[in-house]
């Protein structure tokens, strides 16, 4: 494969999509080879790249069936899980704590008694 044309930020021509462009439209790339690179400027780093893809090739995005809703379903009750007391958080249990907020933070007994 040949090298990539490359494109300035903003000024690719009409036919090229980025992922998430494509998925505004309802669409996927659909396994097909990144088409071109769009290139960002930065003062004393490397640019930043995006990758484009053929619109004329994307296909339309896959819908969810009842499994896959259910499978999702169970990934975020799984991340609501605390590992710690395995009690339902009610809310996804942060990555940086590893557990429930009651289990990160407990209180100190001496703040019990004094209540």
């Amino acid at each position: 494969m040949g090298a990539l044309p490359v494109f300035r930020w903003h000024l690719a021509p009409d036919g090229y999509a980025t992922r998430r462009q494509l998925r505004a439209r309802g669409l996927r790339p659909g396994g097909q080879e990144v088409a071109a690179q769009l290139e960002r400027p930065r003062r004393r780093r490397a640019p930043l790249v995006a990758h484009l893809y053929l619109v004329d090739l994307a296909k339309p995005v896959r819908p969810m069936t009842s499994a896959r809703w259910a499978a999702l379903a169970n990934a975020n009750r799984a991340r609501r899980i605390c590992p710690e007391c395995r009690r339902d958080a009610g809310y996804v249990i942060p990555p940086s704590l590893g557990m429930c907020t009651p289990c990160a933070y407990p209180e100190p007994p001496s703040a019990l008694r004094s209540a």
